[in-house]
């Protein structure tokens, strides 16, 4: 199975991936679970899920090392996403972190890099570099991670920041506060929000009514909590999964349609917010 059977999303700039990706926060680092974490990742290839997220702070670099193994001979099939943390976002710090990914995923350039959150470094300067790395073809496009609405504000002000292909963010059923503004402006214009923990690191799996909406269907909580992430446009979810199974289960949540019924029940056990919310983070 290729991408082309899976949904995709056109990021600004022209790149298509897929919807549902393959995160990687808090897989890498124990030596005794690599070769089945190894195993997951290669298998979500297999399955058409080609957008693989990790970032130089997951493990100390832990992750892009398994990353770079999992995807060794298979470079041309995956949409590369990694993150410079903000205390490197310099500059030159930037280059430099950008470089050191690259190393350690044994690439020669990403398809997307982002700024992993805001720090003390000007804006203005981490875009600069940003753009930089893009002209020399280190990366293919840039964005942000946990940038709420003044964030982007600030972004959209900055020269060059009108290049921003995404915006990475903690969404799912508990953390619904991006609906009420950063969502659907997001979808406006065209950025596309990426789900980091879109099923809030597993914890969904004890909800009785998530096991009640997912009986009806014959799937598990989880799925239903990962397709419900899913009916949203313009938004990629990126769960992690460390087993093949599990990866599996989050292939199959692309198919799986959920009811009016369904979401009305969602909507009054996770109720959308009503008003605007400071942007959560984990």
């Amino acid at each position: 199975m290729t991408m082309a059977h899976l949904p995709t999303l056109l990021l600004p700039g022209g790149t298509r991936v897929p919807v549902l990706g393959q995160g990687t926060w808090n897989i890498g680092d124990d030596p005794a679970r690599r070769s089945e974490e190894l195993r997951a990742l290669q298998t979500g290839l297999d399955l058409g899920l080609t957008l693989i997220d990790t970032a130089e702070m997951y493990g100390n670099g832990n992750s892009e090392h398994l990353v770079g193994e999992a995807i060794r001979g298979r470079r041309d099939e995956v949409q590369l996403v990694s993150k410079v943390l903000p205390g490197h976002a310099s500059r030159q710090g930037t280059v430099a972190a950008c470089h050191a990914s690259l190393r350690r995923l044994g690439t020669d350039f990403l398809d997307l890099y982002l700024l992993h959150w805001r720090g003390r470094v000007p804006l203005a300067e981490t875009v600069e570099a940003l753009e930089a790395l893009r002209h020399s073809g280190d990366i293919r496009a840039w964005g942000v991670s946990n940038f709420g609405q003044g964030d982007l504000r600030e972004l959209a002000g900055v020269s060059g920041g009108e290049q921003v292909a995404t915006n990475q963010v903690l969404y799912n059923l508990t953390r619904r506060g991006i609906e009420f503004d950063l969502l659907p402006q997001s979808q406006q214009r065209g950025l596309p929000i990426m789900a980091y923990s879109p099923v809030e690191q597993g914890r969904l799996a004890d909800n009785a009514v998530l096991r009640m909406v997912a009986a009806r269907h014959g799937v598990s909580e989880l799925q239903v909590a990962l397709a419900w992430v899913l009916r949203q446009p313009g938004v990629i979810a990126i769960p992690k999964a460390a087993r093949v199974s599990h990866v599996r289960e989050n292939r199959a949540a692309l198919d799986l349609k959920l009811t009016e019924d369904d979401l009305a029940v969602l909507d009054q056990a996770f109720p959308p917010p009503q008003r605007a919310q400071a942007l959560e983070m984990l």
